[in-house]
């Protein structure tokens, strides 16, 4: 590993855009959001990308938008839940950074996430309101398709009944001697 970035990788929901920027803060670095930067360069959110031109087009900004990243220092990116269910992607991610996936369970997941609508990936073909029990299966099938690829981070921290303090205090000072050495506390 070349450079100083710590890529977060998660389902939707695990904590990535709460921690990211506060951990970025905490170690007195600086902070992207993936998705933000391809709604930048796409000039549309994530959910029109998705509508208009296919999650095969946003995959490809994905990627592209990556790229530009991985020869920054000292940044915390947070990564769209899907980002890394891609070969491309996660060799880019492994060769330029260190990964940490924060794990959460289908019902903690499901618990954050049942009354938004933003997410394309949680979108159900003409259901207006699904049950738990179809959006806890719809997180699952997701999350069987993208696990082989988190579970090979270099981290998994679980945010399941976790404080956001906690989780950032027990990040910061892994990263610390990731990057510092055990001594070294910046």
């Amino acid at each position: 590993m070349n450079n100083k970035i710590v890529y977060l990788t998660g389902f939707m929901a695990s904590g990535k855009s709460t921690i990211g920027p506060i951990l970025a803060n905490t170690l007195g670095w600086n902070f992207l959001d993936l998705d933000k930067l391809v709604e930048e360069a796409a000039g549309k959110s994530v959910r029109t990308i998705f509508e208009e031109n296919g999650e095969d087009y946003f995959r490809e900004l994905e990627t592209r938008t990556l790229r530009n990243t991985c020869e920054l220092e000292n940044y915390i990116i947070a990564l769209g839940g899907g980002t890394i269910a891609n070969q491309i992607n996660l060799e880019i991610i492994k060769s330029s950074g260190f990964l940490i996936y924060l794990e959460s369970s289908p019902e903690e997941t499901y618990r954050r996430l049942r009354f938004k609508r933003d997410r394309p990936a949680l979108l159900f073909d003409g259901v207006e309101e699904p049950t738990k029990e179809e959006f806890i299966d719809k997180i699952n099938s997701l999350l069987r398709k993208r696990i082989a690829y988190y579970n090979q981070a270099d981290l998994k921290v679980n945010t399941d009944n976790c404080r956001v303090g906690k989780t950032i205090d027990k990040l910061s000072n892994i990263i610390k001697k990731e990057f510092y050495g055990e001594n070294n506390k910046r």
